[in-house]
C-alpha cells in the first residue's frame, strides 16, 4: 500500500533539522518525510510553513524558531534574506568551517563509500569578508530605477545591491558608478525575457595593479560609454582597463565571445605567490586571491614533489597550478581543452621565466596516451576538474599511465567523492583530504585529496 505524504503545502510543521543539504539548507523529518528548510541550522527546532510538496520531499520556510542554535548570528548584511549570493551569514564562522567539512566527510562516506579517509577541519580565511576579487553583476530595470547586484536566491530577479559584503570595495564602488550614470543618461537596460535593451552585466576585477572593469552588452555600441568611462576614471584612482565584452546571445553565459577596448590596458596583473598573472576579461582567476595561495600550496604539498618528478596537470587552465608546482618539480606538462586558456598559459610561463613547464591544447583522454606512448611517464598527476568531476574514460586514462599519486583539487565533494570511489576500484586509495573555505559565507568549499597507487 502507497504511504501518504504526511505534509499540506500552506499548513505549518515542527521540524528538528538533522542535517545541512549542499546549499546548507536544514534537512529535517515529518513522520520520516524529508523536508528542507532554508535558513534553518543543525541542531534547531523550528516551525516550518510548506511551500511545495513532491513525492519524497517537502520544501518549507521558518514561520518560527522554536529551539535555537547556540551558533546562530544576526547576519552583518541588510539585504542577506532576499539575495542568493551567502548562505551562511546567519552561522557564526567558526560553525561555517565545521559544516564545511561535514560535508566533505558526509560525501565521502555517503557516495565514495570511503569510511576512514583522514578529513581534517577546514581552512579558514583570515578575514572572512570583503575577499572577492571579481565582481559581476547583472543589470536590470524595477519600476523604472535601474538596478545592479545579485539575484535573489532560486530566480533571476535582481537584488539591487550597494554594499556587498563579500566583494572587495572597489567593485561596490564600480556597481554603484554604473548605476547612477546609466540612470541618469537612460542607458538602455537588457531585459532577458524580451531580448531586448543594451546593457546586460558590470564585471568588476581587482588585482594588485589596479582594477579592470567589463561592460556587457547585447549590441556592439554602448550608448553614453565616454561618460561611463569618465566617471568610472574620476572615482577610481587605479583604474587600469575598460573592456566592453558583446554577448548578442539568448543565454546564461555572462561574457559574450567578442570583448572590445574601449580605455587603458587589455590585461590587469595578479600576483599569487611570487608569480605574476596577466588577467583578460576573458581569464579565469581564483576570485579569493589569499585562500588560492593556500589551496595551491596544500597541493603542492600533497604532490610530495622532490626535483625529479614529472607532472601532467589535466585541467590546467590558464596555467596557475602548473606554475606552482614547477617550481618543485622536474617538468610539469599542462593539458586543456580551451586554446585561449593555453595561450594564456604559455605567456604566464614566459612572464615569469619557467622554462619547465609545456602547455598542449586537448583532451586529456586523448593527450595522455599519446604521451605515454611517447616514453612519458608522470610521477604524479594534479587534478583540478570543472564542478561536475570527471568522466570514468579520464580517471581510466589517468590510471593507466600508473602515476605514483594523483592530487585532485575539488569544488563540489559530491562528485570528488563519485570520482574517489571509481579510482579506488581502479586500485588508488585515498590517502587524505584537506577542506579549504575559498568562498566565507557561502555554502561553497574547496578541497585538495591525495590520492596514492595501491
Amino acid at each position: 500500500m502507497k504511504k501518504s505524504i504526511p505534509v499540506v503545502k500552506g499548513k505549518t510543521y515542527p521540524v528538528k533539522i538533522m542535517s545541512l543539504g549542499h546549499s546548507a539548507e536544514g534537512v529535517g523529518r515529518v513522520e520520516d518525510f524529508t523536508v528542507f528548510i532554508p535558513g534553518a541550522l543543525l541542531g534547531e527546532t523550528v516551525e516550518a510553513r510548506i511551500v511545495e510538496v513532491k513525492k519524497s520531499y517537502a520544501r518549507g520556510v521558518i514561520a518560527s524558531i522554536l529551539d535555537k542554535s547556540p551558533d546562530r548570528v544576526a547576519p552583518a548584511c541588510d539585504i542577506y534574506e532576499k539575495c542568493g549570493g551567502c548562505q551562511l551569514q546567519h552561522l557564526t564562522y567558526d560553525a561555517q568551517l565545521k559544516v564545511k567539512r561535514q560535508q566533505v566527510v558526509d560525501a565521502v562516506e555517503r557516495i565514495g563509500k570511503q569510511k576512514s579517509v583522514p578529513i581534517f577541519p577546514t581552512l579558514g580565511a583570515e578575514n572572512p569578508w570583503n575577499y572577492r576579487n571579481k565582481m559581476q553583476f547583472p543589470v536590470g530595470r524595477q519600476k523604472n530605477q535601474v538596478v545592479i547586484g545579485c539575484y535573489a536566491m532560486g530566480s533571476h530577479a535582481i537584488v539591487d545591491t550597494h554594499n556587498c559584503l563579500i566583494q572587495e570595495e572597489a567593485n561596490n564602488t564600480i556597481a554603484n558608478i554604473v548605476r547612477e550614470v546609466a540612470q541618469k543618461f537612460s542607458v538602455p537596460v537588457y531585459d532577458e525575457k524580451a531580448h531586448k535593451g543594451v546593457l546586460r552585466h558590470v564585471v568588476g576585477r581587482i588585482a594588485e595593479e589596479g582594477v579592470m572593469v567589463v561592460l556587457v552588452t547585447a549590441t556592439p555600441v554602448l550608448p553614453h560609454a565616454h561618460e561611463l568611462i569618465n566617471e568610472l576614471r574620476a572615482r577610481i584612482p587605479n583604474l587600469v582597463s575598460v573592456m566592453q565584452s558583446i554577448n548578442k546571445r539568448q543565454t546564461n553565459m555572462i561574457l559574450g565571445d567578442v570583448t572590445k577596448h574601449l580605455w587603458g590596458k587589455s590585461t590587469i596583473i595578479a600576483k599569487l605567490g611570487d608569480l605574476n598573472f596577466h588577467i583578460s576579461a576573458r581569464s579565469f582567476f581564483q576570485v579569493n586571491t589569499k585562500q588560492a595561495e593556500v589551496l595551491y600550496n596544500k597541493a603542492l604539498e600533497y604532490a610530495g614533489l622532490t626535483g625529479k618528478e614529472t607532472v601532467i596537470d589535466a585541467y590546467c587552465g590558464t596555467g596557475t597550478i602548473s606554475l606552482f608546482l614547477a617550481k618543485k618539480a622536474k617538468n610539469v606538462i599542462g593539458i586543456e581543452i580551451v586554446d585561449a586558456a593555453i595561450h594564456d598559459a604559455k605567456k604566464n610561463a614566459i612572464d615569469n621565466q619557467v622554462k619547465n613547464a609545456e602547455f598542449i591544447v586537448g583532451d586529456a583522454t586523448r593527450v595522455m596516451p599519446e604521451l605515454y606512448k611517447d616514453g612519458v611517464r608522470p610521477d604524479v598527476i594534479v587534478v583540478d576538474p570543472p564542478r561536475v568531476g570527471c568522466t570514468p574514460k579520464v580517471l581510466e586514462t589517468f590510471a593507466a599511465t600508473k602515476p605514483e599519486r594523483i592530487v585532485y583539487v575539488s569544488c563540489y565533494p559530491a562528485s570528488l567523492a563519485r570520482d574517489l570511489e571509481i579510482l579506488d576500484r581502479l586500485g588508488y586509495k585515498t590517502v587524505k583530504i584537506q577542506p579549504v573555505d575559498m568562498f566565507p559565507m557561502t555554502s561553497h568549499v574547496e578541497c585538495v585529496a591525495l590520492i596514492e597507487r595501491k
